[in-house]
């Protein structure tokens, strides 16, 4: 599902990224802003762009200040035969743009989620330059040590053919999901792929539900706290009952290419939650997210078998991946993927795309994975 063009620049901080200048590139470092006219919303957005540069290597953070104007960091700022290009992957974004022959103007487009935008920047001094306000403060965190419950939980069945999925905190004291199967549910709490739960009813998966609910204590919590929650409602509200056992699956195993990762290190809280979505079918992006959130990523939406991390990677890591899915993908749309993007510009399939752009290698294989085996299993009772 396409998300708004630019909300997600809202909801993101972003690193650093950089490559090498041109030797023979035009002096672009400083201050750029333009606006950014979005005609299905009805609205502008003012966007400042600063780029520096350390020795040969130009660094960039971009800005939506009408929307917060938190920074979002920039890689591969590239500047040649004057054509400026840089990507934004917390955003899911890229910019291309033409510099004139003053070297201060650029007259561009801004390109999200697949649909594409004019977008001209202008090169300004310092007391021509947009004021950008400073980021409200951080939400205050749950305790670490809290062991949460929700302290409120409504369950009410889905609309039918209700469009969207999905599982958020809307704020610190909303959680919500849309069209969420009880199978969803034990997917997301014990990050497990849906083939890993056995012995299940086969309402475990068709029956879809929308929940809201607040947890208890206050305070923003981190996955581990939010996964407790659900855990608990699956056993309250869902009667969830089972046990664990291994069993030999097909499986996908991501380890490193021998390429080279090709991995940003992000700056965001090591502690914090990680940003992961689509802006469409083959547009991933990932925000101070690990290999294992990503793997699960991969396992819950994209592919039809578990993801198991073998690259013994740690740290968070920014970046977004392009490909174009095959009828293998995506399993939740019952095949029913548009037709695939024709010519050279055509994104690579899935494992080719991983390689190319995040140094990554990703094989089908078996192995012996742990299962719930569900004992027992209930419908919530309606509210």
């Amino acid at each position: 599902m396409n998300k708004p063009l630019l909300r997600v620049l809202a909801l993101t901080t972003g690193t650093i990224g950089a490559l090498v200048a041109q030797p023979s590139a035009p002096d672009i470092t400083g201050t750029w802003q333009g606006t950014l006219s979005i005609p299905q919303a009805n609205r502008e957005l003012r966007v400042v762009v600063k780029i520096t540069k350390d020795g040969n290597t130009l660094k960039g953070m971009f800005y939506s200040i009408d929307q917060g104007g938190q920074p979002i960091g920039m890689n591969g700022v590239t500047v040649l035969n004057s054509t400026l290009k840089f990507s934004v992957p917390g955003a899911g974004a890229t910019y291309e743009g033409k510099l004139d022959s003053d070297g201060v103007n650029l007259t561009g487009t801004f390109s999200q989620g697949g649909g594409a935008l004019p977008l001209n920047l202008k090169h300004v001094k310092d007391e021509q330059a947009w004021e950008i306000p400073k980021p409200p403060p951080p939400p205050k965190k749950m305790p670490a040590d809290a062991n949460p419950s929700f302290e409120v939980a409504t369950i009410k069945p889905s609309r039918p053919g209700a469009p969207g999925k999905g599982l958020v905190m809307r704020d610190p004291r909303t959680f919500v999901t849309i069209n969420y199967s009880a199978a969803d549910l034990i997917v997301f709490a014990y990050g497990i792929h849906p083939r890993q739960i056995t012995n299940a009813p086969a309402w475990l998966e068709s029956d879809l539900y929308d929940i809201q609910a607040t947890p208890d204590p206050p305070g923003l919590p981190n996955r581990q706290q939010i996964e407790i929650m659900v855990q608990k409602l699956l056993a309250d509200r869902f009667k969830l009952a089972f046990h664990r056992d291994k069993k030999e699956l097909s499986v996908f195993a991501i380890t490193v290419a021998k390429t080279g990762l090709k991995l940003t290190p992000s700056t965001g809280d090591p502690k914090g939650l990680p940003g992961l979505g689509f802006q469409g079918l083959g547009r991933m992006f990932a925000q101070n997210a690990n290999i294992s959130d990503f793997a699960g990523l991969m396992q819950s939406t994209v592919l039809d078998r578990p993801v198991v991390d073998q690259t013994g990677l740690e740290g968070r890591f920014d970046f977004q991946l392009k490909w174009t899915p095959d009828d293998s993908q995506f399993p939740g749309l019952k095949g029913q993927l548009p037709p695939p993007p024709e010519g050279a510009d055509a994104p690579p399939d899935l494992f080719t795309a991983l390689q190319q752009q995040l140094g990554l290698k990703m094989e089908a294989t078996r192995a012996q994975i742990g299962v719930i085996v569900i004992d027992h299993v209930e419908k919530p009772s309606a509210n």
